[in-house]
């Protein structure tokens, strides 16, 4: 499971655990972005406060683990690159599937090398309630669409940019995101609209 995680929130977790019980997967390696390559509209939190951000709030599942491996390698981080290498060291027989949410599938198949992406993984798109499904199908050809998963997961309206904007508000974000990564936020005065965020 990939993504910036600016910050990981109870939905990217709900997400993961459904997939998880849903295919049957023996674990979710949750990979934050290192340096999303250009353009990004908007920037990043430091890598090391995201990372550690993500160990937090996984650690209490041990069918959880947080890697590094984006935030360690040089340059900007592509996808593929990244499933490339998780194939390397995890072997041919494994099965790899990239969780993300349905809303992102069509940019994920603009990203960079496509075919490689779909090769590498099978992809699991999660919807919320409501969401058109059938919009989005009829978007992709045949070929994609037999290497997409669609699951459906308990419908949280959360999102990162939410409670960034809500920490910026001085309003609380509680049971938004797990308590070890809101006091993580506290701690370093993350989104609070302050110049510079403490080290980690």
């Amino acid at each position: 499971m990939g993504g910036t995680f600016d910050p990981i929130h109870y939905g990217h977790l709900v997400t993961a655990e459904e997939v998880r019980m849903r295919f049957g997967l023996d674990e979710v390696i949750f990979v934050p972005a290192g340096r999303p390559p250009p353009p990004k509209a908007n920037p990043v939190t430091l890598a090391e406060h995201r990372f550690l951000m993500v160990v937090l709030a996984t650690a209490s599942n041990p069918y959880f683990r947080a890697d590094r491996l984006e935030i360690d390698r040089n340059g900007p981080s592509y996808t593929v690159d990244t499933l490339e290498a998780l194939r390397h060291s995890l072997g041919e027989n494994v099965r790899l599937s990239f969780i993300t949410g349905a809303d992102a599938i069509l940019e994920i198949l603009t990203w960079r090398n496509p075919d490689r992406l779909l090769q590498l993984a099978r992809f699991v798109a999660a919807t919320r309630p409501g969401f058109n499904l059938e919009e989005l199908r009829g978007k992709l050809t045949t070929r994609q669409l037999a290497n997409i998963d669609f699951v459906q997961v308990p419908g949280l309206e959360i999102s990162s940019t939410a409670i960034r904007e809500r920490v910026a508000a001085g309003l609380p974000i509680r049971y938004l995101t797990p308590p070890s990564t809101e006091a993580y936020i506290k701690k370093y005065r993350l989104y609070a609209g302050c110049t510079s965020a403490g080290d980690p």
